[in-house]
């Protein structure tokens, strides 16, 4: 394909997010489930359910609310080394394309998420790419962060970068997280 053909398409794939971060926000008059937010996320930035976390400030801890089955997984102290914490304590949004080389918390990567069929294959696969960002209302305290990744056995088999238009379009998301109904501390998920 030629380089044009590739610009044609990532100015595609930045249209429709663009289009989907409009539809998130669309959504909450609909009070969604923090699952069907989340699915619509992983759609907008084209990676599978498995590869998006959404995490709550509770007590000065972070708790996953998805993917569901991390949700009695414990907590992640802020004051802990794990890349939410950090993102949280931080307010610093993180991309990055070389994440297998950054010491991190894998423990979570080997928790065994019940995924759709096409899913399965990369369940258990090392995070190789990841966008780590704040969710808070514009100006506002932090309530969470949201993680995006890409998992693969090494990055090239993990999917294309993340680029800074990625990273635009998470934060945009995540001002809208900010406002759903389930990221409210003690709230139902």
């Amino acid at each position: 394909m030629s380089s044009s053909g590739n610009q044609g398409s990532a100015a595609k794939a930045a249209k429709a997010a663009k289009a989907g971060v409009s539809e998130l926000e669309s959504m909450i008059a609909e009070s969604p489930s923090s699952d069907r937010v989340c699915l619509k996320l992983a759609q907008i930035l084209q990676v599978r359910r498995s590869e998006v976390a959404l995490l709550r400030l509770e007590k000065g801890s972070l708790r996953f609310i998805f993917p569901p089955e991390l949700r009695s997984a414990g907590v992640l102290p802020l004051t802990g080394s794990a890349v939410a914490a950090r993102t949280a304590a931080t307010r610093t949004p993180l991309l990055s394309n070389g994440f297998m080389r950054v010491k991190h918390v894998s423990l979570f990567e080997a928790v065994k998420l019940g995924a759709a069929e096409e899913d399965r294959s990369q369940e258990q696969m090392p995070i190789q790419k990841i966008m780590s960002v704040p969710v808070a209302p514009s100006g506002g305290n932090v309530m969470g962060v949201v993680q995006v990744s890409r998992k693969g056995l090494d990055a090239s088999l993990a999917g294309a970068d993340f680029t800074g238009e990625d990273l635009k379009h998470l934060e945009q998301a995540a001002e809208i997280l900010a406002r759903m109904p389930f990221m409210q501390e003690g709230a139902e998920i």
